[in-house]
């Protein structure tokens, strides 16, 4: 274990191609509160942390490792579930930001077995 919990690495990290990096981590960090682990704006990448959660953002280039042929959005197909202290804090943050939210602040329940977990959720998508 690293001597310092905060320098912990994910067992998965998703990498997310974006084509605008500057404008993702306006999204990410200032809006929604990631912190920035890593930073090489020479290389359009940055590693962002929030609570347990680690993503990588790597800007749209001929280098980048692409498995397919991209349109927007890039993330058709997934959905990363963070996970955040205050999610009502986050939603007035996002609210108040007029950011367009893809599906409503709701409570889902979902069954595990014969137990019930509820979840306050909403969705964002990055810009």
């Amino acid at each position: 274990m690293p001597a310092d919990p905060s320098e912990h690495r994910a067992a998965l990290v998703p990498e997310l191609l974006v084509t605008e990096l500057d404008l993702s981590l306006a999204f990410h960090v200032e809006l929604c509160g990631f912190r920035i682990r890593i930073s090489r704006p020479e290389d359009g990448f940055a590693d962002l942390e929030l609570g347990h959660a680690q993503i990588m953002l790597e800007d749209l280039s001929d280098e980048a490792w692409q498995t397919a042929d991209l349109s927007p959005p890039f993330d058709r197909g997934i959905n990363l579930q963070i996970e955040v202290a205050e999610i009502t804090a986050l939603h007035a943050r996002v609210t108040q930001a007029e950011w367009p939210l893809f599906a409503p602040l709701t409570t889902q329940w979902y069954r595990d077995g014969t137990i019930e977990h509820g979840q306050t959720e909403f969705l964002l998508q990055d810009p």
